[in-house]
């Protein structure tokens, strides 16, 4: 079959290679298919464009994959326009962590003639066989369909127990030049090329604000990753591997495991990975630094231990405050998350939080908090349903989602209109902070520049 993969234009500057859709391609092209690839991302194209590209071609199949955000629901809508008006209309199918907890209403707002829930390397290849008539769409595990105008959902899937069997993403069928200088994280030079790896899948901690698609968490071989390292250095000049996973450091022994291997492989790359501060010990941050680590993502969420609590978060003040120490300590650049408006949040709360930014910050990035956001499939998210604060996922995506900077749904005792403005004062103390940081540092570049003739300056404007 000959089947059509959309990237989405994220109307950003700076984008992701899609890993996901490239896994899903990867195991597409091994039972056969034709796989072709429309970058609406890289070329910036306008939905009319897709169309018209639909017209002049055929495809049996069609896919979009979006995460559950405000920009890709409504992008997805027009997507989906596109897609049903167009002359040649293939099959339409929908993946990712926005359709997968309610793909009823999003095959109702887009039309898809079925969705693929959770892991799909497994389920979009049999998805096919069922579409080409060689078995029923009811034997297909993980999956919604309509037939006859009836909405049916499918037993989830087993998930894939062993992840290295998982082929590597299809990237040949990519602009990887285009990806590969696109910096995501501190501590990368304009000149070097980046990748993302996937570690693992899934994560151990049950934070009532995420939602994932797969339970437990399952890790890759070091061996496996440090070979899909050796092939994009190889093919792709790679020297930066941005870790993908939700969490690469899922324990110690595990974080070294990995830190190990990449030293006795010989491989010198620098690398970033999304971490926890209980795991954030002396020992294990020197090795991920002597292996390479330059950049650690911690989601912190919030500062007053009570809220901690509430959000089962897993961790405690201390080891948040000893974490964040330790890594700055390490000589690796943290990424400092945090978000407001949790259960039993207050304004207090919020303080504490800039404070601790304030205190913290290496300024190699800007970090401001955003309001939570219960994304559909999440507890939050049901919590909400529960206490009547949201009605249902038309009500969230169409009438309270509407930016992620913005209120969704206030589980404080604060109005609205005092939760933004606690907000933006909050953020008006972290903006001003970062850019007086970066003012202090391109006067510096000043005086060096003039009075220690630094011959390596390379201009006040350079990106």
């Amino acid at each position: 079959m000959r089947i059509l993969l959309v990237v989405y234009d994220n109307d950003s500057y700076i984008h992701w290679f899609p890993q996901g859709l490239a896994y899903i391609a990867s195991a597409l092209r091994g039972k056969g298919h034709d796989v072709v690839i429309y970058n609406q991302d890289v070329y910036h194209w306008p939905e009319r464009h897709l169309k018209e590209y639909l017209d002049s071609e055929k495809f049996d199949v069609v896919g979009v994959s979006v995460i559950a955000g405000y920009y890709q629901y409504r992008k997805l809508l027009k997507i989906s326009e596109a897609i049903n008006q167009s002359r040649n209309r293939p099959y339409y199918i929908l993946g990712g962590h926005g359709p997968s907890p309610e793909p009823e209403f999003f095959m109702g707002k887009t039309g898809a003639d079925a969705v693929v829930i959770g892991e799909g390397e497994i389920t979009i290849a049999e998805l096919m066989d069922a579409i080409s008539g060689k078995r029923a769409l009811s034997s297909v595990q993980g999956i919604a369909y309509k037939e006859n105008g009836q909405f049916w959902q499918t037993e989830r899937r087993r998930l894939i127990e062993n992840i290295d069997e998982i082929a590597y993403p299809a990237w040949d069928l990519f602009p990887m030049d285009h990806y590969a200088l696109l910096r995501s994280f501190p501590a990368i030079e304009n000149k070097e090329r980046c990748l993302p790896v996937l570690s693992g899948r899934g994560c151990t901690f049950k934070c009532n604000f995420c939602y994932r698609m797969d339970e437990g968490f399952r890790p890759r071989s070091t061996g496996s990753i440090i070979e899909e390292i050796r092939v994009l250095r190889k093919n792709y000049n790679i020297s930066c591997i941005e870790f993908s996973d939700e969490l690469l450091m899922n324990s110690e022994e595990r974080t070294a495991d990995i830190c190990r291997g990449i030293l006795a492989s010989g491989i010198k790359v620098k690398w970033g990975c999304n971490g926890r501060l209980n795991y954030a010990k002396p020992g294990v941050l020197k090795l991920m630094k002597d292996a390479g680590c330059v950049f650690i993502n911690y989601g912190i969420e919030t500062l007053d231990q009570k809220v901690l609590n509430n959000i089962k978060k897993g961790l405690t003040l201390k080891m948040i405050n000893e974490g964040v120490q330790n890594t700055l300590d390490a000589g690796i650049s943290p990424g400092l998350n945090i978000i407001f408006g949790n259960i039993g949040e207050t304004r207090e709360a919020l303080m504490l939080g800039v404070d601790f930014l304030l205190k913290h910050s290496d300024y190699s990035q800007m970090r401001t908090i955003r309001p939570v956001t219960p994304y559909p499939g999440s507890p939050l998210y049901y919590y909400a349903i529960e206490k009547g604060l949201l009605k249902d996922c038309e009500d969230f995506y169409e009438k309270k989602h509407l930016n992620s900077d913005l209120l969704a749904v206030n589980f404080t005792d604060m109005t609205d209109k005092e939760f933004h403005g606690a907000l933006f004062e909050a953020n008006k103390v972290l903006i001003e902070s970062y850019f007086d940081a970066c003012s202090k540092r391109a006067v510096e570049r000043a005086r060096k520049l003039y009075f220690d003739n630094d011959t390596s300056f390379r201009g006040f404007r350079q990106g």
